[in-house]
């Protein structure tokens, strides 16, 4: 525990009352004595006031945990206990959270034998790791003699997801043969065919229910969808330093993780296995699998990709032994063709390509994607130019 911080008041205060001591002790005089208890009794009160406040007061954050993503509004509950009978007139806490927009600081009353509790909240700006604490508060007496100091260094990390966007204007190119495609006997999609009806689970949607087969069972039982045959998706997102254009929020990089998010999230929703490769300093590899658990292996991946030093060149061909017949999105800004080369063996193999080309001139680099928009289009290969407009002012999926 902090011990109590003595402010140049206080110590000014003793000095005189050391004088005031020493004059009596040379002279007794009434007056000197009064105003010698009177600085004293401050002096003293003032401390014991600081010291039970600083045994009395504490401090507690609870933070509701979830699926947290940019834009998402975080709510924690602050509590503030004194276990002491004297009050608290000013209480200073400091939050030295990294959250973006996290409030820092925020002053506060609180009753002898009392508590205050608020809510603070904080918006999402960023995706990456960041810490909800530690935390500080500093408190004194009335007077202003001395403070308390307390600290509570406990921390909760916090992951912030990047943003998932509807993408109406993008279509992945279909992978797999027509023979190859896996027939999803579960899949709860209103544009094919019901053929049957299993028992209810948690999520399904009420309108699914087949109330003929619920009457008859006396259970709850919803359609069963016989979905199209679906082939896995690779999503491959270029992190190279060297060919990335713009800062902060408002650059290639950013827009391209929103990109592979929203694009997972779709793969994934629409019942396809989705899988990620990306290199910043080290080799983000995740193959492609279906489950809630493999999307917030993606999600969390994505939230911590930084700027790496691998060209998408270098990426291509380590998909060759992982990956056969396969949808192929491919998020880069690259301008020169020189990793269309690694593309070819792919194609040559079976696996079908969509290439996202992040228009560099719109984020305000150099840069002309000519070439590789007319290379991509001799090879036949399906392909976008992204322009910073398209993300410029995302609208969450699902709003």
């Amino acid at each position: 525990m902090n011990p109590l911080q003595r402010r140049p008041v206080a110590t000014l205060l003793l000095i005189i009352v050391v004088g005031l001591l020493a004059l009596q002790i040379i002279g007794v005089y009434k007056g000197w004595r009064i105003v010698l208890v009177g600085f004293a009794g401050v002096l003293l009160v003032g401390r014991i006031w600081a010291g039970r406040l600083r045994r009395g007061l504490g401090l507690e954050q609870q933070v509701q945990f979830g699926w947290y993503e940019v834009g998402d509004r975080v709510l924690s509950r602050i509590a503030l206990t004194n276990e002491s009978r004297v009050p608290a007139l000013w209480v200073e806490i400091n939050d030295r959270s990294t959250l973006p927009s996290a409030s820092p600081n925020r002053g506060v009353t609180v009753a002898g034998k009392g508590q205050r509790r608020w809510l603070k909240e904080a918006i999402c700006t960023r995706r990456g790791l960041f810490t909800l604490g530690p935390m500080s508060l500093r408190t004194g007496d009335p007077f202003g003699l001395y403070n308390a100091r307390l600290d509570y260094p406990d921390i909760v990390p916090f992951l912030v997801m990047p943003q998932v966007v509807s993408l109406p204007a993008i279509q992945v190119a279909a992978g797999g043969r027509a023979s190859e495609g896996r027939v999803r006997n579960d899949a709860p999609e209103e544009t094919v065919i019901s053929t049957s009806a299993r028992e209810y689970q948690p999520g399904d949607a009420l309108r699914w229910i087949h109330w003929p087969t619920t009457v008859r069972r006396d259970e709850l039982f919803v359609r069963r969808f016989d979905g199209a045959p679906s082939g896995d998706w690779w999503i491959v997102l270029d992190a190279d330093l060297d060919v990335q254009v713009g800062s902060g929020d408002d650059s290639t990089l950013e827009h391209g993780v929103i990109l592979a998010a929203s694009l997972a999230d779709r793969g994934l929703r629409a019942g396809r296995s989705v899988g990620l490769a990306a290199a910043d300093q080290e080799l983000i590899w995740l193959p492609p699998k279906g489950s809630e658990a493999h999307r917030w292996q993606i999600m969390r991946s994505l939230a911590l990709l930084s700027y790496g030093s691998h060209a998408l060149g270098e990426l291509l061909p380590m998909l060759r032994p992982n990956s056969t017949r396969t949808s192929l999105v491919i998020i880069t800004p690259a301008v020169d063709t020189s990793w269309i080369e690694a593309l070819i063996p792919l194609m040559n193999r079976g696996d079908v390509p969509t290439v996202l080309l992040l228009d560099p001139r719109s984020f305000g680099g150099p840069g002309e994607s000519t070439e590789a928009v007319s290379t991509l289009s001799d090879l036949g290969v399906a392909h976008y130019q992204i322009d910073r407009s398209l993300l410029g002012d995302p609208v969450p999926a699902g709003t």
